[in-house]
């Protein structure tokens, strides 16, 4: 029977949490290097997606910008994205991990076709200093979400609300057509998904306690890449309203 006097006892428990922190921080950023694997993977597919449609001349199957319509085929481009995104948001439990992935890469791939427009829009210069920068504060954003020890939980209303608010606005403006609330939308499009980077970074990071280990987490890794991919993709599009520079 041990001594629970014994100071060898204290040591060894002591030891034993000691182990088992380790391991937990380890597999935690093993965690976090996967969703960010996949989400840099997948926006890096999309860039080069988006500059193969341009450069091919395909994109002018898809939007017309002598005349700003949108051809069938574009329609497909730009809502296919959002019935995938549905699919994985709400079906990933029925899903196996092979298919949740394939249907991020598939994402990944179809929103390269839908984003190639911008090229039509902007300058090739302005589109790459626009990513950098996004990159940039993604970057910063994500870490300081990652390290601060504040409980960032109370955020997730109000940019839920912010977001909402943010989409309703646009589409009120697809009809008035106004430049000054495109550019208010923008500026705040810019904000909303730089707090959301903090937010769902560690939203992502204490998932992990609940997926460590399970035959979630490799799924968990596909829908934490996806959130964080949608961040930087939204940010990126806000920010180029007003960094980007027209072709015309």
């Amino acid at each position: 029977m041990a001594n629970q006097f014994d100071p060898r006892s204290a040591f060894s428990a002591q030891a034993g949490r000691s182990v088992d922190a380790a391991s937990f921080d380890a597999g935690l950023r093993s965690y976090m290097l996967s969703v960010y694997n996949y989400m840099a993977s997948g926006v890096l597919l999309t860039g080069l997606v988006a500059l193969f449609v341009a450069q091919s001349g395909l994109v002018a199957k898809l939007f017309n910008p002598e005349t700003g319509q949108t051809s069938l085929l574009g329609w497909v481009a730009m809502l296919s994205p959002l019935a995938m995104v549905m699919v994985l948001s709400f079906g990933i439990n029925k899903l196996s991990e092979g298919a949740a992935k394939a249907l991020f890469w598939a994402y990944a791939g179809i929103m390269g076709v839908s984003m190639s427009t911008i090229f039509l829009i902007y300058t090739g210069s302005s589109i790459a200093t626009t990513f950098f920068a996004t990159a940039a504060g993604f970057a910063s954003l994500s870490l300081y979400g990652y390290t601060t020890k504040r409980d960032l939980s109370g955020m997730g209303k109000f940019l839920m609300m912010g977001l909402v608010g943010i989409i309703v606005a646009m589409i009120g403006n697809f009809f008035f057509k106004s430049s000054a609330l495109s550019l208010g939308i923008s500026i705040i499009g810019v904000f909303l998904f730089a707090g959301l980077t903090v937010y769902d970074t560690q939203k992502i990071k204490n998932m992990y306690d609940q997926v460590a280990g399970s035959d979630f987490e490799g799924k968990a890794v596909v829908m934490g890449a996806l959130t964080l991919y949608l961040d930087f993709i939204n940010m990126f599009m806000f920010l180029l309203r007003f960094m980007g520079n027209s072709r015309n």
